[in-house]
């Protein structure tokens, strides 16, 4: 299915992701037809275990603290978190918000329940 750039954008609008979404929005930058960064907010351990194809920037929730001003430099972009399973994302998207980050989702159920191109021991991306 072929969908709109405003289609894409309500996708990068919402709280929380599904699998097939991620898998559209991820073709569709490919294609260039959208923008948004992909965050795996796991540990450096888990990532190189298993990745999403795509992921842009591993930021571990353990270092989240030190390094807050990634959002900064991020704040006008969709940002897309992902974890194990929903859990930690959910978490950091609730203290996001509230620090004033709209332009954050999530990966509902995290890697767990992505059936999308996923990629081991793949380079480290980007802090």
């Amino acid at each position: 299915m072929e969908y709109t750039k405003e289609e894409l954008e309500k996708m990068l609008q919402n709280q929380e992701m599904s699998s097939q979404e991620l898998q559209t929005l991820l073709k569709a930058r490919e294609e260039g037809k959208i923008d948004f960064v992909l965050m795996d907010v796991r540990e450096v351990f888990e990532f190189t275990d298993q990745s999403i194809k795509g992921a842009d920037i591993l930021l571990p929730t353990s270092e989240m603290n030190q390094k807050l001003h990634v959002f900064d430099e991020l704040k006008d972009k969709p940002v897309v978190l992902y974890c194990r399973t929903g859990s930690r994302t959910g978490q950091v998207m609730y203290i996001l918000r509230n620090m004033g980050y709209t332009n954050i989702v999530h990966l509902s159920n995290g890697i767990m329940g992505y059936f999308g191109e996923t990629e081991h021991n793949a380079p480290l991306p980007k802090v």
